[in-house]
């Protein structure tokens, strides 16, 4: 985006943008851009005949009161191109002239105030309007310097440097931190990341101008770049409270789920007030949930903060923990729902997690374990632990697997495919080479998923049973056999492996 040219002619829209008029209001939707070179104090009715192009004119008390000498000033504006036509609003404060203002597309402006002393700040602007601009910036630097690096203080701030434009921070990913929320539905809003010290982005800020006048985009912007500094300090802040509150929880959550043999009374009940205060679900049923990076990214932010924004914005409550290798939540299995049974509750939970999962994959690759209900926090660890064993083998981002569901499939998925390939291709390399498209090797993976039962293998492929067992025929003339002990768990993991390279 260009940066500002402060030494170019001032427009309408600035005038009232830059504020040197005192309490002003613009009518007419249409003129706003046109440049302002000159200004022409009226306080007779002649004066209006000779206008020059792009001027500011100016109507005294006495007669803007007549509403039909501020029609003819329009007109005799239009006519002549003035720029713009300036009048007390007490003169006017009846019957305002807009919709005439809005059809000759000449703005009107209405100024609280004395009218002369109006146009003497107009002829001050535009005489010198690098002088209004950079007066805007130094008001804006001013400002900011005083507010600190506190978020709300800054905004505060920008809005009264800026006000006709709406601003808000959010985080990288979009979620509203603080501010307008009518920024974020700009259809051409001015973006600024606020960078942190490795050069990613802690925070965003976004701004949206009623004004759609050329230049005033790149004057939101350099006005934005002065408040990078103090929202920097924040969100760096930020960013360290919420790192140790990452690694203060991760340690009380050990402690809640992994009491120690020596630990009395009064420390359990210490830990479980800890626990209590952050919101934790403590009484039982709980379900489990774990949270894993589905796919290796490059290296860049922790996405922490990023994911607990969108798990706030598509989860189903409970915390979010940097637990290991990955994140952990839980919440009480009966929170909100009238379950009848703890089969229920765990539908429900997988449900709700592969929902929430897979909308979080817009921004961040996942995949997600289901486990439980606990009792309580007394058997909460061994939850966990089952949750985070299921998302280790969720194949996919976006997929979600059930502890107690987990099957073959899932399990094979687990294991590391590069290094077994070559070897899955030498078991099974009379099969391959007989299989053009690929149907022998999918059909042998499904039966042996479903335990060597072509009906049930058949349903899983779409054909029909006889399809299935044609198809075996073949593969067992090449030598493999899905019923026979010996081969089937050698023939399952080679399958599997070939099939998660494909």
């Amino acid at each position: 985006m260009r940066r500002p040219d402060l030494s170019a002619p001032m427009t309408v829209a600035e005038l009232v943008q830059y504020g040197p008029l005192p309490g002003v209001r613009i009518l007419g939707t249409a003129g706003r851009d046109a440049q302002v070179l000159d200004v022409r104090i009226v306080d007779r009715r002649e004066a209006l005949d000779s206008l020059r192009p792009h001027t500011a004119v100016v109507l005294t008390e006495a007669p803007a009161r007549s509403g039909w000498i501020v029609e003819m000033a329009l007109r005799k504006a239009w006519e002549q191109a003035a720029a713009c036509v300036v009048v007390p609003e007490t003169a006017v404060a009846v019957h305002p002239p807009g919709a005439l203002a809005d059809r000759l597309g000449v703005p009107l402006l209405l100024i609280g105030g004395d009218a002369l002393e109006g146009a003497v700040r107009i002829a001050s602007a535009v005489s010198r309007p690098d002088a209004g601009r950079t007066a805007l910036l130094a008001d804006a630097a001013q400002r900011l310097a005083a507010a600190g690096p506190h978020v709300e203080r800054v905004l505060a701030a920008l809005h009264a440097a800026l006000p006709s434009t709406s601003l808000a921070l959010t985080d990288p990913v979009g979620g509203m931190l603080a501010g307008r929320r009518a920024a974020l539905d700009s259809a051409h809003p001015v973006r600024l990341d606020v960078p942190g010290p490795d050069g990613h982005p802690l925070a965003v800020l976004v701004a949206d101008s009623r004004s759609k006048e050329a230049g005033w985009a790149s004057t939101v912007e350099s006005v934005l770049r002065m408040a990078v500094p103090p929202l920097t300090g924040w969100a760096a802040t930020r960013r360290l409270a919420e790192e140790q509150l990452d690694r203060r929880s991760e340690l009380l959550l050990h402690q809640l789920t992994h009491p120690s043999e020596d630990e009395d009374e009064q420390a359990g009940a210490h830990v479980r007030a800890e626990a209590a205060a952050l919101g934790w679900p403590l009484a039982g049923p709980l379900i489990a949930f774990a949270l894993r990076p589905a796919v290796a990214t490059e290296a860049g932010p922790a996405p922490g903060p990023a994911l607990r924004a969108l798990w706030a914005r598509y989860g189903i409550g409970g915390p979010l923990i940097a637990y290991e290798d990955g994140w952990v939540s839980w919440r009480s299995a009966a929170a909100g729902s009238a379950a009848p049974d703890p089969e229920m509750w765990l539908r429900q939970g997988e449900a709700q997690l592969r929902t929430a999962v897979r909308a979080i994959c817009d921004q961040l690759p996942l995949a997600g374990g289901v486990a439980g209900p606990a009792g309580g926090t007394g058997t909460l660890g061994v939850a966990l632990a089952d949750a985070r064993a299921a998302a280790a083998v969720a194949a996919v981002p976006g997929s979600v697997v059930r502890a107690d569901r987990m099957g073959p499939a899932q399990l094979l998925s687990a294991l590391p495919a590069e290094a077994l390939r070559r070897p899955a291709e030498v078991v099974l390399a009379p099969l391959l080479a007989a299989d053009r498209d690929g149907t022998l090797l999918r059909t042998l993976a499904i039966v042996l998923d479903q335990g060597a039962a072509p009906s049930a293998a058949a349903e899983i492929l779409g054909v029909h049973r006889n399809t299935v067992a044609a198809r075996l025929e073949r593969i067992r003339a090449l030598g493999f056999d899905p019923e026979d002990p010996a081969q089937r768990l050698a023939l399952h993991l080679a399958c599997r492996v070939l099939l998660a390279e494909s």
